[in-house]
This record gives C-alpha cells, sequence and structure tokens, in this order.
C-alpha cells in the first residue's frame, strides 16, 4: 500500500494569530461604533418617558425612574398630530411613486447602448447635480408662475426626481444582461412591455433601496412645506411638531400660569416629537433590509 503522502499546508487554511487579534479588534471597534450610534435614540425615547424633573437632573438614562405619559398626552391633545402624520403618509407614499416613476422611466432609456444622444443628456443630469436656480426663482416659480401654493403638488413636482438615485438605477439597469431583452424583442415584446415585465422585476433590490431613499427624505422634509403651505389642515407632521415645540418653549419661558395643570413639560415634548417623527420611518426600513445593500452597491459601481 502506497504511503499517502501529507498534503502542504496552506497559509489560508488558517489564520494567524496576528489576524485574528485584528479581527477581535475591528469587531470592537464596530461595535463601539454602533453603540455610540443607537444609544442616543435610546435615551430620547426614554426620556420621552420621563418625568420633566428627571430629564433635567440625570444626564443620561434608559430607563427612566417614574414613566410618565405626560408628553404624548399633551401631543395628542393637539389634534393636528393625527392630521400632519395623515398628510406625511400621503406625502412619502404618493412623493415616492412620482419619484420612481420619473426616475426608473428616465434610467432605462438612458442605460441602452442604442439610444441616440444619451450622453448629451447625462451630461445634462450632472449639471443639475451641481447647479440649481435658486430658492427665490424656486418659490416664484412654484407659488406665482404654476399656483401651486397650498397643494400637495408644490411638495412632490420641484423634487420630481433625483439625479444621484436615478444615476445609481441606471447603473442597475446597465448590469442586466442585454441578452434578456433581446429575447424579449423576438418574442413580439415592444420597448414598454420588456421594461414592465423584464426589466422591473429583475430591479427588486435597486427600486426598494431607492424607494427608501426618497420615502426618507419626503418624510423628513419640512422646508418646502414650511414656504409653500400655508393651510394647517395641510400641515405635514414635521411642521405640526416644530409648532409643538415652539409653543411650549415659548410658553415655559414667559412664565404663563396653567393653572392646576402645571407647565407642559417642554424637555419630554421635545423627545417625545422626536420619537413620533422618527418611529414612523423606521418600522419601514427591516421590510426593504435584504435589498439594501444588494442594490446600492451593485447599482453604483456597475456602467
Amino acid at each position: 500500500m502506497a504511503n499517502k503522502q501529507p498534503k502542504a499546508s496552506s497559509g489560508f487554511d488558517k489564520r494567524g494569530a496576528g489576524d485574528q487579534v485584528v479581527q477581535v479588534i475591528l469587531y470592537i471597534i464596530v461595535a463601539a461604533c454602533a453603540l455610540v450610534c443607537v444609544l442616543p435614540f435610546l435615551y430620547v425615547f426614554g426620556a420621552s418617558f420621563a418625568t420633566e424633573r428627571e430629564i433635567i437632573e440625570r444626564p443620561f438614562f434608559i430607563i427612566p425612574h417614574e414613566f410618565s405619559f405626560n408628553a404624548y398626552v399633551y401631543i395628542a391633545r393637539d389634534g393636528a398630530v393625527f392630521n400632519g402624520l395623515k398628510n406625511s403618509i400621503i406625502v412619502t407614499v404618493v412623493g415616492t411613486l412620482i419619484n420612481m416613476f420619473v426616475s426608473c422611466t428616465m434610467a432605462y432609456p438612458l442605460s441602452r447602448p442604442y439610444l441616440k444622444g444619451k450622453n448629451f443628456v447625462m451630461n445634462m443630469v450632472i449639471v443639475i447635480m451641481l447647479f440649481s436656480g435658486g430658492m427665490v426663482p424656486s418659490y416664484l416659480l412654484i407659488t406665482q408662475l404654476l399656483h401651486l401654493r397650498n397643494t400637495f403638488w408644490a411638495l412632490w413636482l420641484p423634487g420630481a426626481m433625483s439625479a444621484f438615485n436615478m444615476i445609481i438605477i441606471k447603473n442597475y439597469f446597465q448590469g442586466i444582461p442585454t441578452e434578456l431583452e433581446e429575447a424579449a424583442t423576438i418574442d413580439g415584446s415592444n420597448d414598454l412591455m420588456t421594461f414592465i415585465r423584464v426589466i422591473l422585476p429583475l430591479s427588486g433590490p435597486v427600486l426598494a433601496s431607492v424607494s427608501l431613499f426618497y420615502a426618507v427624505g419626503h418624510w423628513n422634509a419640512y422646508f418646502n412645506a414650511m414656504m409653500y403651505i400655508n393651510d394647517q389642515s395641510m400641515e405635514v407632521v414635521q411642521i405640526v411638531l416644530r409648532r409643538i415645540i415652539f409653543l411650549t418653549s415659548s410658553f415655559n419661558e414667559s412664565g404663563f400660569d396653567w393653572g392646576d395643570a402645571g407647565s407642559p413639560p417642554s424637555k419630554a415634548v421635545k423627545m417625545a416629537t422626536t420619537v413620533v417623527a422618527t418611529v414612523p420611518i423606521l418600522i419601514v426600513y427591516p421590510f426593504i433590509q435584504k435589498f439594501f445593500t444588494a442594490g446600492v452597491m451593485v447599482g453604483s459601481v456597475k456602467g
């Protein structure tokens, strides 16, 4: 029986002690960075259920000694909060659909190699990433020329497409094999049907990722709403919460007599408004987390 020759050990079979130490250090650094990012939000969430006195006396805590719902009760007393949440949901959902429609329909033709003049169009897209008309011309355009004041269209149309997000989608479309499009054309499909039945179903990761970008932008945006929306029944939740914070702080600083109810918990209200404004959009993230990394990375490096 022939003697078996021992296999030569490869340097890649087993990591050395130095590599393991480096990996442990990297894990510690990543864990510390994650903790630094999470702790402030945990403090805000815990402080929103704390009493005003505890927030003043304790510089940092996660679990309050005494739970209090005064801040949320104070916010809920103003019915505008629920109306603002409804308006924000409408603005976010419809605005994201508009953004994705415009971005995808522009990204698909620009991703095809046979489109004539696509380089000129791409150069124009890059220009709008670097330059804009400015706030005053935009305000005059929306209010006087288009007459969109006190309409949600004033929040949707100015940002109907983000050039950066469109380029990410375009690069992802370019990574889809052209043979699939050719096969669909042989089967009698036109460009529109190929786009709907072939390209979009294969682009789930990038569509989910870019949709999240657009949705977060619409949810957190308040500057355009502050400029173009004067009707309180159409205010988004960010404007409503901003007004509540200002009113609470101004009443406390002026020494206004609130009688037996006492002054409103200004610091706790600030924490509670942060939670109300943040939690709804955070709920969306777990549902598209599995698409997020793949969509952004592939769409950003290909092409």
